[in-house]
């Protein structure tokens, strides 16, 4: 019997541009690689914000995604699924993490991309046990932080 897949964490520390803004175009990377994406927050608004750059970010094209919680929506067709709730019903390669939302570390992805606040300070805790529990289960970790132009440069840690 071979051993499930573990999940690599990425960590992607904000410090110029909305969440929003930068889950956009990593989303798009995974969609790229073939991956469906579940991203979670407990937030309404934080949820409501996502939806309307997913639409907008980029003016070529948009993210095919959903929310979750609207009425009438085939979850488990969505590229992108925006949710309150960890359940993968889309199928997920990819769990985007927001505003301090937790998950098993063998959480049962290909990749789990936790995303804070510089100024968040519960989501920056939240990240720091996270990422102490997938290094300590010596799973493949990443930490990034943005750059003034709102890229990534990858920091060692």
């Amino acid at each position: 019997m071979s051993e499930a897949p573990k999940p690599e964490w990425w960590f992607y520390h904000l410090s110029r541009t909305t969440l929003e803004q930068a889950a956009a175009p990593l989303m798009s990377k995974c969609l790229e690689v073939g991956w469906r994406v579940l991203a979670v927050s407990p937030h309404a608004d934080r949820r409501a914000a996502l939806d309307a750059v997913l639409w907008t970010y980029d003016d070529q094209s948009f993210l095919p995604h959903g929310q979750a919680e609207a009425p009438g929506l085939d979850a488990s067709r969505q590229p992108v699924l925006i949710s309150a709730k960890a359940d993968n019903v889309n199928g997920a390669a990819a769990l985007f993490l927001m505003d301090g939302v937790k998950a098993p570390v063998d959480a049962p992805y290909t990749r789990c991309m936790m995303m804070f606040d510089d100024g968040d300070m519960d989501a920056r805790g939240a990240a720091r046990e996270a990422f102490k529990a997938a290094k300590d289960a010596g799973l493949v970790t990443r930490y990034f932080q943005q750059t003034g132009s709102g890229g990534w440069k990858e920091a060692g840690v």
